[in-house]
C-alpha cells in the first residue's frame, strides 16, 4: 500500500500500519510520510466534532477556618504521604527502621487534636490514601475538612469520602435551626450524619426532634445509623421515641432501641426486663450452714412481649435455646436492682456467691454485658476481680475480652493501673487485649511495666516474634519521652546458654525500632507545635 493508498483507506489502517512500522508494512510508504498522514486525519477527524456547550464551573471551594499548619508538620504530611513504607520492609523481616504507614494515622491525631487544617495541596493525596486505607478515613476526611467534601465530589475515585459520617460535611452551626433543617433535609448522607452529631452535642433534644421529622421516610440502614447518634447523651427523654422504634418494621432497628433503653435503669423496658430476670435468677439458702448459693430457672418460652424488648429468639449455632433467652434478660436487666433481689449483698458479695447448676459462667457473662452497657464500674470491678488472678481464676469473668470490656467502663488512670497490675503478674503473653482499652499515650507506670515485661521476656531467650503485637503497640502507644530510657536495650545482648540462635539479635532490631519510632513521634509533636525542623525521615 502506498502513501496514496493510506491516504485513502481509514484511520484503523493507518492505526495498523503505525503499529506494524513501515519496515514489516512497506506498502504503507515512508515513516515520515505516515506521520503526515496521521497529521491530516487528525485534523479531518477534529473537524468532524460537533461544538458542545463549554461544562459548569465547578462552585468555588468553601472556607475552611481552621489555623495552618506549621511549614515543618506540612513537609512532613507530604513525606508520610509520599508511602515511603515499604523501605521499612525487606524480605519478610520488618529492620530496625521505624513502620512509616503507622506514623501517618498517629499524625493525623496530633493534628486533629491541635485542630489545623489541611493544606490544599496535600488533599489529592491525603483523599488518595484514605481510599487505599479505610482504617485511615475517618481522621483523614475529618483532617480535609469542607474542602475535602468539596474536591472528593469531582472525582469519582473519591466517591467514599460523601458517603460516612466523618466530619468532613460543611455544618451549619447547630444553633442556627433554619441552616439545620435545610441540610438535614437535603444534604448528602454524610452530611446529614454529621449534622445530627454536631446538634445532638450541642442540644440532645433538638437532635432527637430533628430525627422524628424525617424518621418515617429514611431507609432502615440509615433510621439504624442515625439511631445510633442517639447513644451520646442518651438520657429519660429519649425514652419516648424508643419505644416506638421498637415496632419499628427493621429487626436491627428494634434491637438497638432497646439497647438504648436497657442503658436507661429508669426506663419501662428495664423494668421489664428486671421484672423477667428475677424470675429467672433468685437466692438459694437450702444447703448447709450459710449455704447462700444463686439458682437459676433459664426461660422456657421466647413470647412476643420478649422479642419486642428486643429478645432475639433464634440463638446463634450451637447455643442452647434456654441460655440464650436468659443472658439477654439479665444483660438488660439494671445491676442496681440485684442487690435488693439477693440479700442486700454488694456487686462483690453477689459475684462471689456460688451458682447452682453450672449456670455460673452464663450468668457472670451476662452480667458483664450488662456492666459495659450501663457503664456501672461497681460492677465491673467486682467481675473483674484482683489482676493477680487468672481469667477463669476467681469468681467473675472467664475471658480476657470480656475483662478488656469491663476495664473500658473505669476511669482511664485506674485502667492504666489495673492492667499495670495485670502484666507484672502474668506477663505480656495475655495482655494485648487489655491494653488495646488504654488511653495513649501509656501512662509512665503501664509503660515501664510493658517495657519491664519485655526485657524479661528479651532475658528469657525468646524470639521476640512471640511479642511482636506488643511491640507494636508499644511503638504506637508508648510516650516518646520514655525513648532515651530504652537506649540500653538496643544493643544485641550476650546469648545465655540454651538462649534460641540469634535471638538476641532480632530483639535488639526491634529495640532500636521502637527507639527511633518514639523519637519520630517526637519529632512530629514538635513541628505540630511549630518548635523544631523536619528531619529526614528514615
Amino acid at each position: 500500500m502506498s502513501a496514496a493508498g493510506v491516504r485513502a483507506g481509514s484511520w484503523e489502517e493507518l492505526v495498523t500500519a503505525a503499529l506494524l512500522g513501515t519496515e514489516r508494512r512497506p506498502a504503507a510508504g515512508e515513516p515520515a510520510a505516515l506521520l503526515d498522514e496521521a497529521a491530516l486525519h487528525t485534523v479531518r477527524r477534529r473537524a468532524g466534532l460537533l461544538p458542545a456547550p463549554a461544562p459548569v464551573r465547578p462552585e468555588k471551594a468553601p472556607d475552611d477556618g481552621r489555623p495552618e499548619l506549621p511549614e515543618a508538620a506540612r513537609r512532613r504530611l507530604g513525606q508520610l504521604l509520599a508511602d515511603r513504607s515499604a523501605a521499612a520492609h525487606s524480605g519478610g523481616r520488618r529492620g530496625a527502621a521505624p513502620d512509616l504507614a503507622e506514623l501517618l494515622p498517629q499524625w493525623l491525631s496530633a493534628a486533629a487534636e491541635r485542630g489545623f487544617k489541611a493544606p490544599p495541596a496535600l488533599l489529592p493525596a491525603l483523599l488518595d490514601a484514605a481510599r487505599a486505607r479505610t482504617d485511615l478515613r475517618p481522621q483523614a476526611l475529618a483532617f480535609a475538612g469542607p474542602r475535602g467534601t468539596w474536591l472528593a465530589r469531582l472525582n469519582p475515585e473519591w466517591r467514599f469520602a460523601l458517603r460516612g459520617g466523618s466530619g468532613s460535611a460543611v455544618l451549619p452551626d447547630a444553633s442556627d435551626t433554619e441552616a439545620v433543617r435545610r441540610l438535614w433535609e437535603e444534604g448528602l448522607f454524610a452530611e446529614r450524619v454529621a449534622l445530627l452529631a454536631a446538634v445532638r452535642a450541642y442540644e440532645p433534644g433538638a437532635a432527637r426532634e430533628l430525627l422524628a421529622t424525617t424518621w418515617a421516610a429514611e431507609r432502615a440502614e440509615d433510621r439504624l445509623m442515625f439511631l445510633d447518634s442517639l447513644r451520646t447523651g442518651l438520657g429519660g427523654e429519649d425514652e419516648p421515641f424508643l419505644e416506638r422504634a421498637l415496632a419499628d418494621r427493621s429487626r436491627n432497628v428494634r434491637a438497638t432501641a432497646a439497647e438504648l433503653l436497657s442503658a436507661l435503669p429508669a426506663s419501662a423496658l428495664a423494668g421489664r426486663m428486671a421484672a423477667r430476670a428475677a424470675s429467672c435468677v433468685a437466692l438459694d439458702r437450702s444447703g448447709d450452714g450459710d449455704g447462700a448459693r444463686i439458682a437459676v430457672e433459664a426461660p422456657h418460652e421466647c413470647d412476643a412481649g420478649m422479642q419486642r424488648d428486643g429478645v432475639a429468639p433464634k440463638p446463634p449455632t450451637g447455643r442452647g435455646e434456654r441460655s440464650w433467652w436468659l443472658g439477654q434478660l439479665v444483660e438488660a436487666a439494671p445491676l442496681a436492682g440485684w442487690t435488693g433481689r439477693l440479700g442486700g449483698r454488694s456487686a462483690r458479695e453477689i459475684v462471689a456467691l456460688p451458682v447452682a447448676d453450672d449456670w455460673g459462667d452464663e450468668l457472670h457473662a451476662a452480667w458483664c454485658r450488662a456492666a459495659v452497657r450501663q457503664g456501672d464500674a461497681e460492677w465491673a470491678r467486682a467481675l473483674l476481680g484482683t489482676p493477680s488472678a487468672p481469667p477463669g481464676g476467681n469468681a467473675g469473668t472467664v475471658s480476657l475480652a470480656e475483662r478488656a470490656k469491663l476495664l473500658s467502663t473505669l476511669p482511664e488512670e485506674e485502667r492504666a493501673e489495673w492492667v499495670a497490675a495485670f502484666i507484672a503478674a502474668h506477663g505480656l503473653s495475655e495482655a494485648f487485649q487489655l491494653l488495646g482499652v488504654c488511653l495513649v499515650p501509656w501512662s509512665a507506670g503501664l509503660g515501664r511495666a510493658v517495657v519491664d515485661a519485655l526485657e524479661i521476656a528479651r532475658d528469657a531467650g525468646s524470639y521476640p516474634w512471640s511479642f511482636s503485637g506488643v511491640m507494636g503497640l508499644a511503638e504506637r502507644c508508648l510516650s516518646p519521652g520514655e525513648a532515651g530510657r530504652l537506649d540500653a536495650l538496643t544493643a544485641v545482648p550476650v546469648e545465655e546458654e540454651g538462649a534460641s540462635p540469634g535471638a538476641g539479635g532480632y530483639w535488639a532490631e526491634a529495640f532500636q525500632r521502637l527507639v527511633g519510632t518514639l523519637r519520630l513521634r517526637g519529632a512530629m509533636l514538635a513541628e505540630l507545635d511549630g518548635e523544631a525542623p523536619t528531619p529526614p525521615l528514615p
